[in-house]
């Protein structure tokens, strides 16, 4: 007889863990920008690399954490 293999996380919550994966590389993607090697850029400093671009990696592995303990309800 063929048994089913019972996994602990269902589709769905993997499907949600690849959202917060990907919500994350948006995050590190919105912190790079070009170096400051021979002259200062002022723009190392801006809201967008400093702020705004963490809060978006933060809310990412929020979202991680909700997609792990999601739960399916059931009928």
């Amino acid at each position: 007889m063929e048994e089913k293999k019972k996994f602990t996380l269902d589709k769905i919550n993997l499907i949600l863990i690849a959202v917060g994966v990907v919500i994350i590389v948006i995050g590190f993607l919105l912190m790079t920008g070009s170096t400051t090697v021979d002259e200062f850029n002022p723009d190392i400093f801006s809201t967008r690399r400093i702020t705004v671009g963490p809060m978006i990696s933060f809310f990412g592995f929020l979202f991680i954490i909700f997609a792990i303990l999601f739960k399916k309800k059931s009928k």
